[in-house]
């Protein structure tokens, strides 16, 4: 008896150290699921299980894509998937393929509001919203603009419930300020280039009267600044922005950009890991919260602007100097004290 339970034990590690654990993300218009989260995700699954099989897969923003890869990697054996949406509502679907062949589904990043996944592991997206947004009041307020001066809000995408969760949050913080919105975009796939030809629209339109852009990530906030730079606007008004992308990190240093959001995607990437092995080994994975019926971990991140940048972004080893402060950064840099 107990050496046939030794047997099964061990058979069950066997098929552990064997899973296939799909890692799919959805586009390639931000930098940061190449750069970050899939290196971030392969180095957790390494430590955790050496032996397990990764397969990457980035849907550049085609749903069809995504719901094409989703299929294939199931058929290639991965019992538990760890899902970026590109859309939201369409991952839904995907959701039920999995359940109904007992795969695991775990979101990441962007939640999956209509059928509730194993997991969803994310940062905070409404936090985030709600920080950059009051970061750019209490900003504009110590700099005594007036009550009653207005801004322009610059979404995501409106099929990424992430994004949806972040406008939330900026609503909440501008809707309690002294501040007007003048006019509001939903980015479709988060497109740098649309951010900007919209935001150039609306400089025609407002001019003078736009004192600040609360952008969702940091893409749409260097499309915004483009527009303005394009439009010989001087001093630039302050813009937000979200993701710590070296371009924003160049942008804050030289004073274009006010702020953005520090959120070393690893730092989910590891969690995911550890999330889906728990799954695969048929354990319940720890949650903090409950997102859409669905067991969640959330972390929390920092805003970054001019003031703390050393602090939270080169003291912490996020990024290096050396990666950051090149070419015509270099001076700005010095002046910070960053060397």
């Amino acid at each position: 008896m107990f050496a046939a339970s030794a047997l099964a034990v061990a058979a069950a590690h066997a098929a552990h150290a064997e899973a296939t654990v799909a890692f799919l993300m959805p586009d390639q218009a931000s930098t940061r699921y190449e750069q970050h989260d899939y290196p971030g995700f392969q180095a957790a699954m390494d430590k955790l299980c050496a032996e397990c099989k990764v397969i990457y897969q980035n849907a550049n923003g085609d749903v069809s894509l995504q719901q094409q890869q989703f299929n294939s990697v199931i058929a290639q054996g991965a019992s538990v998937v760890v899902l970026d949406p590109v859309d939201s509502s369409a991952a839904a679907t995907l959701v039920q393929i999995a359940h109904s062949q007992d795969v695991k589904v775990v979101a990441y990043d962007r939640p999956i509001p209509d059928v509730p996944a194993d997991f969803y592991v994310s940062f905070d997206n409404e936090g985030i919203g709600r920080a950059i947004a009051q970061s750019l009041v209490d900003h504009l307020k110590a700099e005594g603009v007036a009550e009653g001066e207005g801004v322009l809000q610059i979404n995501g995408s409106p099929t990424d419930a992430a994004a949806g969760l972040i406008r939330d949050g900026i609503d909440s913080a501008l809707d309690n300020s002294a501040y007007k919105t003048l006019s509001e975009f939903d980015t479709p796939d988060w497109a740098p280039p649309k951010a900007q030809e919209w935001a150039a629209g609306q400089i025609t339109r407002f001019g003078d009267d736009i004192k600040g852009i609360v952008a969702a990530n940091d893409g749409t906030a260097g499309g915004a600044i483009a527009a303005m730079k394009a439009a010989g606007v001087s001093p630039l008004p302050p813009v937000t922005g979200n993701d710590a992308t070296i371009a924003a990190l160049q942008l804050i240093i030289a004073g274009d950009q006010y702020n953005t959001i520090s959120k070393p995607s690893e730092i989910v990437a590891e969690a995911a890991a550890g999330v889906a092995m728990k799954l695969v080994r048929g354990e319940t994975p720890d949650a903090t919260t409950e997102l859409y019926d669905t067991p969640s971990q959330l972390f929390v991140p920092a805003v970054v602007t001019q003031e703390n940048i050393k602090a939270e972004i080169f003291d912490k080893g996020i990024q290096t100097v050396a990666e950051v402060c090149t070419g015509e950064y270099a001076e700005p840099c010095a002046k910070l004290g960053l060397e």
